[in-house]
């Protein structure tokens, strides 16, 4: 096996997690692709927590990048010790994948908080609250009461769809770097590549 195959491997699917991370988020800003809620602050606190874009996007490029060129660094030694430049990129890997595992747990907690409280929405007596903020996300299981927001209309099929899909995406990303701290830690140990002849082509 060849860690740096399966650290480059998780880099990508990383990449792509991100990006539907930061699109899942942007779309909390526009329920019914309209603007004015965002405008009048008529949405959820915590779509303003950037959980997507920050956490879950943004942040986990870096550990994302760092993996994918991992498999193209230069693996001829160092310090007289063949593989050891190889070795030291692993090992260093492992504090990238610290900061994914920071980054997708901010966006797994922000997006279950969310879920728990529920949306801000306009109620039938024309206020603007959370309305199920007190029913400690027993909503999600009763569609019956959703019809409770009357305005944005389906504003909480909108909010449970998207972030439920942030704590999904944001679950995986948590894995994978958890997958590659293990992974840096055998590579650097056991070095780059466990194939002799995979090390000797290098």
């Amino acid at each position: 096996m060849c860690y740096g195959r399966c650290a480059q491997c998780i880099g990508h699917s990383l990449v792509w997690l991100a990006t539907l991370c930061i699109v899942a988020n942007i779309l909390l800003y526009f329920p019914n692709g309209e603007t004015k809620y965002a405008s009048d602050n008529h949405l959820s606190r915590f779509v303003w927590f950037f959980s997507g874009i920050l956490g879950g996007g943004l942040l986990m490029f870096l550990p994302a990048f760092i993996f994918i060129g991992l498999d193209q660094e230069d693996c001829c030694g160092c310090c007289g010790h063949e593989n050891c430049g190889k070795r030291c990129a692993m090992l260093s890997s492992i504090l990238a994948a610290l900061i994914g595992i920071g980054g997708s747990g901010y966006c797994v907690t922000v997006a279950a908080l969310a879920l728990e409280e529920g949306p801000r929405c306009m109620d039938a007596s024309g206020q603007w609250n959370y309305t199920f903020a007190n029913t400690e996300g027993d909503y999600l299981l009763d569609s019956s009461t959703w019809s409770q927001c009357v305005e944005p209309k389906h504003i909480v099929e909108w909010n449970v769809s998207l972030f439920s899909i942030l704590l999904a995406l944001g679950g995986i990303e948590f894995i994978l770097c958890l997958i590659q701290v293990i992974n840096g830690m055998l590579g650097g140990i056991c070095g780059h590549c466990s194939s002799r002849q995979q090390q000797y082509d290098c």
